[in-house]
């Protein structure tokens, strides 16, 4: 599956970091890019060109996002989450990355960074996830995959899946746009905008050239 080509920004497209917004020494906001009020941008996170990073978002240190990512407003990204070229994150959604959450350990003491591991979400190129959405620590969200607004996902994404539910379950296959597939009589699908076919071969969907 052929990559989103990277296109230099322009000047219609300028950078924009609101008053508010808290981006920390060692972040780094590529070319054309905006990121909106009270948002925060951690130390050593970086956020790829041409996005849109809404207002109230939280971009924890290290998390990586690719261009032309939206994150709506009030989505929380923990890392080390990272995003590929044009994923949406739609409003209060969270990428969460600790499987066993305790604020203290066994024996009562706070916990510290050395008492956890940090597990990432990976949300792959094109992919979406909804409004409300929780991704679980460790999971992956396939490319141009779409989750549920409310979903919660506990389990990996396949390219091309919608998930839905709690927890979230594969509904159909969709294409590029987002719609449903067609089945077509030789047992390939086909995408009713682009007309792009897909073969599935134990649960897995590939894009045919």
């Amino acid at each position: 599956m052929a990559a989103m080509e990277r296109v230099p920004p322009t000047a219609t497209t300028p950078g924009h970091v609101a008053a508010s917004a808290t981006v920390e020494p060692g972040a780094h906001i590529g070319p054309g890019t905006a990121v909106w009020d009270q948002t925060q941008v951690r130390a050593g996170a970086r956020v790829g060109g041409d996005c849109v990073i809404g207002r109230g978002v939280f971009v924890d240190h290290d998390v990586v996002i690719g261009d032309f990512c939206k994150v709506q407003n009030n989505a929380l990204l923990y890392a080390p989450a990272v995003l590929g070229t044009g994923v949406f994150v739609g409003p209060a959604a969270v990428l969460a990355n600790d499987r066993l959450p305790r604020a203290v350990t066994p024996d009562g003491r706070p916990k510290g960074e050395g008492d956890w591991t940090m597990e990432g979400v990976v949300v792959e190129d094109g992919a979406s996830v909804g409004a409300a959405a929780v991704v679980g620590a460790g999971v992956r969200v396939g490319a141009w995959s779409l989750v549920a607004a409310g979903a919660v996902v506990t389990a990996d994404v396949p390219p091309f899946a919608l998930v839905a539910g709690v927890p979230a379950r594969f509904v159909h296959w969709i294409g590029r746009s987002g719609r449903a597939l067609e089945r077509q009589g030789d047992g390939s699908w086909r995408c009713p905008d682009s007309g792009y076919r897909y073969r599935e071969d134990d649960g897995t969907l590939t894009e045919l050239p």
